[in-house]
């Protein structure tokens, strides 16, 4: 359908049309800045100098807070040095060479560009490193062992579902130390918020690995504390707070000052906390080294923009805002529009089969002639739904009106039980019977549950069957009952046709057709059975010489309750459901059914069916 769509009425050119109207509006406003507003190229290249070396800085923090030497850091010095451009070197404190870019014995700039030291980092270099001057990537003993890391890893995940079905979403975040934490939306989740039913304590209880690490720090805070004539165990005590960066010790008193300032106490605390972690990482981090950029010390300028900039800054951007918000917003309106129609229309009631008006032939008129389209099916379909629950009202409540008169006139004395009386009962509760299974094959078939049990089927062999069922009954309404096969053309050479399927359910479909023909075909009329092979299918029709079927009544033959007769007398007997159990059937062997009629010659049914390969041992079965 998408075809018949003038390209420019296209959803998808008219929004790529206005995406490039708002970006040509963009690039030229920025273009424009660029020209009225840049003073010298220069200063870009230093901004982005500074960007590198704080990037620089933080990657070799990070090895050295991950790495107990710098035995292998060249590797990583080349990388950066390739991917910025810049002269990258460390050295120690008295300039003995650690790693350089550079070719050997080449002078160093006069001044270190900065000092890498994980244990004493400033606040830029590293997020996180305010909370305590030290790289949160150096964890030494707090890293976890791989099995910590599973437990953790699974309590975290158990604690997440418990959040999500208490409403609350999470995000699990592994820290350096190998330390799962759970953050929602504002940030590292306290226990204060985890849903009570979720708070089991567990996931924040210290490992094995941790108390070790607390117990080691706590030792050498006390020694810290021991040396001010303090005691940690008596005033104190240390903690760990987990946070996305690391695990960070916390020094706590056991009573607060009344203002809640730190106290005398608590500040000796801190400081012997934090001198305590940096002698317990130490071991576990490279030492302090000299940091060489470029040529290190050459200042950078600050670009300093003046009012008129400004304003020109913002105008533009306004401009560009305002274009943006009304081209945006007109295209939304048009857009919007029939998708609303749709909406209100999708809303009513499902009894009043609203359709909507097909304004547009892009996108949106192809939906909404679909929902029209739809909304048509849904209303033949409730119309064909409430036909069937009459016609079925109906089959079940004659044989059930027959059944309880004759039973009432007999419970009253009014007739005998004699033979006759049960005769007619026992045919009603038979013809009861029968609507009711075809009713069950129908909702298998519907649902998907109509089992069968395939096999290699001879059709001469089930046409013979079918017709042996069948011929007392066509010989007592006066009709020649006759089979015949062609198989000629078979592959095989073995003269018949072989079909994979149940044979209790191809006899079903065939003697419903046969059944069916008695019923409409006069005394001295013929009903032939023939089997033939098309190609690589089976082909069986079942052709009489009965009244046949008017042409505008071919296309619903197989509609459930259809009856040629259009009355509801049982004239010609039969529910209505026999040719609609025949194209449920045939259907779920992959095959199709059709009919070809003419009023007054007779009907001829054709059944399509997969053709296969007769059985190994076909000889002896024949």
């Amino acid at each position: 359908m998408s075809s018949g769509i003038p390209l420019r009425k296209r959803l998808l050119v008219r929004l790529m049309i206005t995406s490039v109207l708002i970006a040509l509006c963009s690039v030229a406003a920025t273009a424009w800045l660029a020209v009225q507003t840049t003073t010298r190229a220069i200063q870009e290249e230093q901004g982005q100098a500074l960007a590198d070396d704080t990037d620089i800085l933080r990657q070799l923090s990070g090895y050295a807070a991950t790495h107990p030497s710098w035995s292998g850091v060249q590797a990583t010095v080349r990388r950066l040095s390739a991917a910025t451009g810049r002269r990258i070197a460390l050295t120690t404190a008295d300039r003995t060479p650690i790693a350089d870019s550079a070719r050997s014995r080449t002078a160093l700039p006069p001044g270190a560009a900065a000092t890498v030291d994980p244990l004493h980092t400033d606040t830029y270099s590293e997020p996180g490193a305010q909370l305590s001057g030290i790289d949160p990537r150096a964890v030494g003993p707090y890293r976890l062992t791989p099995l910590e890391r599973a437990r953790l890893g699974k309590l975290a995940t158990l604690r997440q579902k418990c959040a999500a079905r208490n409403l609350v979403d999470t995000t699990i975040t592994w820290t350096p130390s190998g330390r799962p934490v759970l953050s929602d939306e504002n940030g590292i989740l306290p226990n204060s918020t985890v849903p009570d039913v979720c708070a089991d304590g567990q996931l924040n209880a210290l490992t094995h690995t941790e108390e070790t690490a607390v117990a080691r720090l706590t030792s050498l805070a006390e020694a810290c504390l021991r040396r001010k004539d303090l005691s940690l165990r008596e005033k104190g005590f240390i903690s760990l707070e987990f946070s996305s960066l690391a695990p960070q010790p916390q020094f706590a008193l056991g009573r607060k000052s009344a203002g809640g300032h730190p106290t005398a106490m608590e500040a000796k605390g801190n400081e012997c906390l934090a001198e305590a972690r940096r002698e317990q990482l130490d071991p576990d981090v490279a030492p302090v080294a000299e940091l060489f950029l470029g040529t290190g010390d050459s200042a950078l300028t600050h670009f300093d923009m003046s009012n008129a900039n400004k304003a020109k800054i913002v105008g533009v951007t306004g401009l560009v805002l305002a274009l943006t918000v009304a081209v945006t917003a007109l295209v939304a309106t048009r857009l919007v529009r029939p998708l609303r129609a749709l909406t209100q229309a999708a809303q009513q009631p499902l009894e009043q089969h609203v359709r909507v008006p097909v304004t547009t032939r892009d996108e949106t008129g192809i939906l909404a002639v679909a929902f029209n389209e739809l909304t048509e099916r849904r209303e033949r379909m409730e119309a064909q739904r409430k036909a069937m629950v009459s016609d079925i009202a109906h089959e079940l409540r004659t044989p059930l009106t027959n059944i309880r008169g004759w039973l009432e006139v007999t419970r009253d004395g009014i007739v005998d039980p004699d033979p006759e009386l049960l005769a007619s009962l026992h045919e009603e509760a038979v013809l009861l019977q029968r609507v009711i299974d075809d009713l069950q094959d129908l909702a298998a078939a519907d649902a998907g549950t109509l089992a069968l049990h395939r096999e290699a089927v001879r059709a001469e062999e089930l046409l013979a069957q079918v017709a042996a069922a069948h011929r007392v009954g066509a010989e007592a309404a006066g009709i020649g009952l006759r089979t015949g096969t062609d198989g000629t053309s078979a592959p095989t050479g073995s003269g018949t046709a072989w079909i994979d399927a149940d044979p209790v359910r191809m006899r079903q479909a065939l003697g419903n057709l046969v059944s069916n023909a008695i019923r409409h075909t006069p005394d001295g009329g013929t009903i032939t059975l023939s089997a033939r092979e098309e190609e690589d299918q089976v082909v069986l029709a079942v052709a009489d010489t009965g009244s046949g079927i008017a042409a505008e009544d071919l296309p619903s033959v197989f509609d459930r309750f259809w009856r040629a007769e259009k009355s509801r007398s049982r004239r010609t007997g039969g529910s209505g459901l026999g040719l609609s159990i025949v194209r449920q059937l045939v259907a779920a062997h992959g095959g199709t059914v059709a009919v070809a009629s003419e009023l007054g010659a007779g009907s001829v049914f054709t059944l399509r069916l997969p053709a296969t390969d007769p059985p190994v041992d076909a000889d002896e079965l024949r």
